[in-house]
Formats: C-alpha cells, structure tokens, sequence
C-alpha cells in the first residue's frame, strides 16, 4: 500500500499504518466512514453497509515508493518482478551479515505473492513466481537459523516442501534446524531424503556425520548409566564350579528322602 495513494475504502487503514514502526503488530479499529462507506462492498471482500472494519496488521516495513503503484494495481509480472528485486536487496543484505533487514526484504517481497494472488495462476506464470518465492523462504531460513530461531526456520522450509517435496536446498535447512532442536530422527530422515538426489553432497554427509557421532555418545552415556545403576555384570561361574553344586543338592536331596523313609517306619 502506498501512502497517500490508498484507495478511498483504505483510507482508515492508511492512516493506522501510518503511526505504526517497522515490525509492529496492531489491532485497528476503522469506522465505517473511512472504509466502504454507507453502501458496503458486495465483491470481495463482502462488507455490508455502513459497517466498521477491525483489521489485524503486522507492518513488516516500509521504505520511500519504489514500484510507484499499489500491489492492487500491478500486472502478475510487475509483482513479479517487483518481488524479484526484493529478493536481490535482501541477499546483499545477507552477504553483509545485516539478517534482520535481509528478511525485512524477503518478507516484503513474499508479501507481492500472497495465497491470494498464488491462487489465480498456473502454467508458466505460477512457476514464475514460485521461482522468486521459494528462495525467499528458504533464505528467510538460513537467516533464522544463524540467528537460532530454529522453530521459525523449519516453518519456512515447509512452506517450500508443501511446493515442491524433494527440494534439496528446503530438506537440508530443515535438517540442520531440526537437528539443533534435538530431533535427531526427523533432521535424519531430512538429510537421507536430501542425500538422494544429491549422494555426493558433502554438507549433507557431514550432517548424517554428525548425526552418528552424536548418537553414538548418547549410547555410551546410557551404558554408563545403566551400568552405575545395576552395578557390575556379575562374573559367569565355571563348568566345573556347576557340576559340583549339582552333585550336592542331589545328594542333600538323597539324604532327606533316606531320612524321610526311615520316619514313616518308624511312625
């Protein structure tokens, strides 16, 4: 939305927008007056008339008028394209180690490409903007995890695998973010899936690496454990030290029933 040059039913919006800083969330309440006014809307979205508007707003950020238009008003290769180059000021940020204002940028450009804008296209023009739209997640990824939001950074591989399944680039992120939660099993199944398409990747055979190594000293510590617990594996008796136990308890068990039968005689 360009400031200024809101339409008339964003009028209200524009004017909550406009008090709010980089990364707020707000909650706006616009009367009807600066929204659809006294006829409504009856396209999308439905308002009825003379109705008050509450608008949940995150306001990823905002920079002097680029694209000189309203997202409304671009053509699906406008927005494209105006994604793109969001896609390209966020990697030089990246490059720059600035990860804060890297995913400001791809943010912003995912927001050129919301469910609603995605919805309505196919064929060549869908994997046009899936071609701008997935990098931009899985960089927004490889930003949280330097910055170990690991839980963020696999809702934003996800996204890319609900796309596309086998994307090696998506498995090995989410991988690595999973593995630092401690989900071992899961960050493997990731990486043996990446390993597939791509067997003779080194990061992804360093992580499996890693993986093994890492429960390999989980078992020593069990065994450890496990053996403080029990005490000593208790030595096994020899052969000969068997048989001659046996030998006893026979004749012990001899000598009772002599003993025995010699009582009931005598009873």
């Amino acid at each position: 939305m360009i400031l200024g040059k809101e339409k008339t039913e964003m009028a209200g919006l524009g004017i909550g927008v406009s008090s709010m800083k980089a990364g707020e969330r707000a909650l706006l309440h616009v009367c009807w007056e600066l929204g659809y006014g006294k006829d409504g809307n009856f396209s999308f979205p439905n308002v009825p008339p003379m109705a008050d508007l509450l608008y949940e707003v995150e306001l990823i950020g905002f920079d002097e008028t680029k694209e000189g238009k309203a997202r409304s008003d671009m053509t699906v290769e406008e927005r494209i394209g105006t994604a793109d180059r969001r896609k390209m000021e966020g990697n030089a940020l990246f490059n720059d180690e600035k990860l804060e204002e890297a995913m400001q940028q791809y943010e912003m450009a995912i927001a050129y490409m919301g469910d609603d804008f995605m919805f309505q296209l196919f064929g060549k023009y869908r994997d046009m903007a899936l071609s701008v739209k997935n990098p931009c997640h899985l960089n927004m990824a490889a930003c949280l995890i330097k910055l170990k939001r690991y839980e963020e950074a696999i809702g934003q591989c996800s996204i890319v695998l609900a796309e596309d399944e086998n994307n090696v680039k998506a498995l090995f992120r989410r991988g690595k973010a999973r593995a630092e939660l401690g989900q071992t099993d899961a960050a493997r199944e990731d990486f043996l899936k990446a390993c597939k398409f791509t067997p003779q990747d080194k990061a992804i055979a360093k992580e499996l690496r890693l993986l093994a190594e890492h429960d390999k000293a989980i078992y020593q510590k069990q065994k450890e454990l496990y053996k403080g617990i029990f005490g000593p594996r208790p030595e096994p008796k020899s052969e000969r030290k068997n048989w001659l136990t046996l030998i006893w308890q026979w004749l012990a068990t001899l000598i009772y029933q002599v003993f025995r039968l010699k009582r009931q005689k005598t009873d």
